[in-house]
């Protein structure tokens, strides 16, 4: 695992990017992996305004890490509608290649398993963005879930509710169940990059990778992926012990290495 501070959200973002777009120059039919939330938003103003100068997303799939069930289809706060409004509906990727878990399906264990092989049917992702909760979750994995899993129905905690009701009218309005890509789902990606930003992400970026690997906080499973890169600002990473290593490894690392 590689963990890069920056100033800011403006440098990770552009970070991120940097290696979004030299995966498309090598593979212009490149999979990936979109996360929702506040943290990912940076990267994709950056991917909007590199394809405002020529940036070529033609070619490229996307696959959600998840949905909300029981949202009405084409609810502004459903993860499908997020990421074409964030991402998809600013850059030339075809609609029809962004894929999101239907959360209004009637069998969700089918749906479930669809979804996963969509994905493999495409490749497999070649680059997961993710974010962090409060509580160390990835995707919708919440503490508790098994570090093998798959995409599935999951309860959100009422820590994650609250979280994301700012986003809603309410927290009566934020949805009890989501559909999620499991934690083994999220291993398979062949890069992981995770931004993590603000000081209330410190004590998750400190347990997920300094902290034993455990399922009470699922993005330590990162620890086991060949090519994770933690991207975070100061604020998140001001509880790392490690914070001091971190930085020299980076303003010491091979240009070649890349992220």
């Amino acid at each position: 695992m590689e963990v890069v501070i920056l100033p800011g959200s403006k440098q990770i973002g552009k970070l991120a990017a940097d290696a979004i777009e030299t995966l498309l120059q090598r593979k212009p039919h490149a999979v990936l992996g979109l996360a929702t939330g506040s943290s990912p938003v940076p990267v994709y103003d950056e991917l909007a305004a590199r394809h405002g100068r020529g940036l070529d997303f033609g070619a490229a799939h996307a696959f959600a890490l998840d949905e909300y069930v029981g949202l009405a289809p084409g609810h502004r706060e459903s993860y499908r509608e997020v990421i074409m409004r964030e991402f998809a509906g600013r850059v030339n990727i075809r609609t029809e290649n962004v894929h999101t878990p239907d959360g209004a399906a009637a069998d969700i264990p089918a749906e479930c398993q669809a979804y996963e092989d969509t994905m493999k049917a495409a490749g497999g992702v070649d680059l997961q963005i993710l974010g962090v909760g409060t509580d160390g979750h990835i995707g919708f994995n919440e503490p508790g879930s098994s570090l093998a899993s798959r995409t599935r129905i999951k309860t959100l905690i009422e820590q994650t509710r609250r979280d994301n009701a700012r986003f809603f009218g309410s927290l009566a309005d934020v949805p009890h169940h989501v559909l999620t890509q499991g934690l083994g789902t999220i291993l398979e990606a062949r890069h992981v990059v995770l931004v993590a930003t603000g000081a209330q992400k410190s004590r998750a970026v400190r347990d997920f990778v300094e902290g034993a690997v455990s399922a009470i906080c699922p993005a330590s499973v990162l620890q086991f992926h060949p090519h994770a890169t933690v991207l975070v600002d100061e604020a998140a990473a001001s509880s790392l012990r490690l914070a001091d290593f971190y930085r020299h490894t980076y303003d010491h690392k091979p240009a070649w290495q890349g992220l």
